[in-house]
């Protein structure tokens, strides 16, 4: 597998639209930087936010999970409670080709502070906005800010066309728009 570089991901999102909306060159002018980079792609965080809350002592369970574990906010940019976790999305919209396996870094500012991203890799074929989790791993309250980079996505080919793609099983997290909660 090689990852791939900045002028293929520019050809994808152009020609056959791999990340909508693209942003040509990195922009990092006062926002935590977002947009094409030399061997990936940075990606923003949209302003819509579920916020974990203990407040009706729900049970996180990944086979019946309770969208009351979360408080919901639209927002420039929110606060994250000390040792807790927020769901979020990506402004961009992805569509892998069916031969790239794509995998998901946190963004070294946020890591430096104690705020760790996850994303689960977006298969060959899988399409739709990136649910992301967000976790405050520290003792304080920690901000996030929409609109702006949140984490990278790097591109790997495969040596050949993958037999099964994310389409052809119909999984059950194709073409969402928003965050998208656990499903079984």
């Amino acid at each position: 597998m090689a990852v791939l570089p900045d002028h293929w991901i520019r050809r994808m999102a152009r020609e056959r639209g791999m990340i909508e909306p693209f942003v040509e060159s990195q922009k990092r002018e006062g926002v935590i930087s977002y947009g094409l980079s030399s061997y990936g792609y940075d990606a923003r965080v949209a302003d819509a936010f579920k916020i974990f809350t203990n407040v009706d002592s729900a049970v996180v369970d990944p086979k019946a999970f309770s969208p009351q574990s979360f408080v919901d906010r639209r927002a420039g940019e929110v606060i994250i409670p000390p040792n807790s976790f927020a769901l979020a999305h990506t402004v961009e919209y992805f569509r892998i080709p069916r031969d790239v396996l794509v995998i998901c870094l946190g963004k070294s500012t946020y890591a430096r502070c104690g705020i760790i991203v996850n994303v689960t890799p977006l298969e060959p074929e899988w399409e739709g906005q990136v649910t992301i989790e967000i976790s405050n791993t520290t003792p304080l309250p920690a901000k996030i800010y929409a609109g702006e980079g949140i984490c990278q996505f790097l591109f790997l080919k495969g040596d050949s066309p993958c037999e099964v793609s994310y389409a052809d099983k119909a999984g059950k997290y194709m073409r969402q728009r928003g965050v998208a909660l656990p499903k079984l």
